[in-house]
């Protein structure tokens, strides 16, 4: 693959964004980001996959700038009016954010797909990458758990008016709170929490920092009802492969029933933010952040697995 010394962050790792260096030193991080719709209503739609991917920005540390919109559409199948829905909620959601939509592409296509490609800046020094944790560090999780199986289970007609309400609330909440309250903070790493799920992405972290890590599985929040809805069989596609991948590198206690297992895994859209920062810091970010957030765990030095969820 042609890489060249401006580029910053490319493949060659798992970040959640590309970073490359201006001739003037200045640091620009993009990110790229689409689905299908995962709610009923449009204009939340627009809003959760606009929010969905201006979270990689802010996962980097960055600030993005502004977006180019990226749109599919059965123009001739469903009403005009839908799609000027889903690009207001994402018009509104970038206002939120302070950026502007500066253009973007549209196909003909069978199933409505809408998102961003979003640019932003971040200086050099305070560019955070999923490598780095260190032993010791407390790790955080800024949303809860279980949009998969929310979402899943809205596709299914079975969800109920406060899941749905919940999910919704929590996908379109920009992450920009979260990363405003770790400015000044020494962050370790950061990710954002979305399809691999919290164990997919916190295996990142702790490959590329080389360490392991250990979850407390009762610290982990959820949104509400999400155990019932997994008990009665919903559970998305994408947490099942999830679970498959993750079974290999992660254990789990002995006291964790399958459903736990899962969930710990549940495949997230528009999730929140995993830190990892040291115990002071950590305290400190709770304090700034101002949200019902919690420790979740700690890094650990490298065992033979990456994960022990206990």
């Amino acid at each position: 693959m042609q890489t060249n010394d401006s580029v910053v962050v490319g493949f060659d790792g798992a970040d959640d964004a590309a970073v490359v260096r201006l001739d003037d030193g200045k640091f620009i991080v993009q990110s790229v980001d689409f689905f299908t719709p995962i709610v009923d209503d449009p204009y939340q739609f627009g809003q959760i996959a606009a929010a969905n991917a201006l979270s990689d920005i802010y996962a980097m540390g960055g600030k993005p700038l502004f977006a180019l919109n990226i749109v599919g559409f059965p123009i001739n199948d469903l009403p005009k009016s839908i799609l000027t829905e889903i690009l207001q909620g994402g018009a509104d959601k970038a206002a939120e954010a302070g950026v502007s939509i500066v253009g973007g592409h549209s196909v003909d296509d069978k199933e409505p797909k809408y998102g961003m490609v979003v640019t932003g800046e971040v200086d050099e020094a305070k560019m955070w990458q999923n490598s780095g944790a260190q032993v010791g560090d407390i790790l955080i999780l800024t949303k809860p758990l279980g949009t998969g199986v929310i979402a899943t289970a809205i596709k299914k007609g079975v969800a109920n008016e406060e899941s749905i309400i919940a999910a919704i609330e929590s996908m379109a909440t920009l992450n920009k709170g979260a990363a405003d309250a770790l400015n000044g903070l020494n962050v370790h790493a950061v990710t954002d929490v979305t399809g691999f799920g919290l164990l997919g992405h916190l295996k990142e972290i702790c490959q590329g920092s080389d360490v392991s890590a250990k979850i407390n599985f009762s610290e982990l929040s959820f949104l509400p009802n999400v155990r019932q809805l997994a008990e009665t069989g919903i559970m998305a596609g994408g947490t099942v492969r999830n679970f498959d991948y993750v079974k290999d590198f992660v254990k789990f206690d002995s006291t964790l029933s399958d459903i736990d297992k899962l969930l710990a895994a549940d495949a997230q859209t528009s999730g929140g933010l995993l830190v990892s920062l040291s115990e002071n810091d950590a305290e400190n970010f709770i304090k700034n952040f101002g949200s019902i957030v919690k420790p979740i765990g700690q890094i650990i030095q490298k065992e033979s697995n990456f994960i022990s969820i206990d």
